[in-house]
């Protein structure tokens, strides 16, 4: 049990530090790119609570958060081509994965 929670507060601390790196480069508060970590916020805390009731394995957290890290890096990425914020094919690309 203390390895899952130690892996849990590691990816906690990851995405955390990723969200505030991401603050400080470019306009995280425009509404798409908010709509997009509000969106990856949200099945971040869905992933913790499965975990906490036991209704995924201990290696689905870890894949689960990989793929949110790539969204995550999508969205910056398209955010720091177009000053700060993402257009709105990028949003629904980005809703869509």
């Amino acid at each position: 049990m203390s390895l899952l929670r130690l892996a849990a507060v590691g990816a906690l601390f990851i995405t955390f530090a990723g969200a505030a790196s991401a603050a400080t480069n470019w306009d995280a508060l425009h509404p798409r790119r908010a709509e997009v970590n509000s969106r990856l916020a949200n099945q971040d805390r869905r992933i913790h609570e499965e975990v906490r009731r036991g209704e995924i394995t201990h290696s689905e957290p870890a894949r689960l958060h990989r793929a949110e890290e790539q969204i995550r890096r999508e969205e910056r990425w398209m955010a720091s081509h177009d000053g700060g914020h993402i257009i709105r094919s990028e949003d629904r690309a980005l809703n869509r994965q």
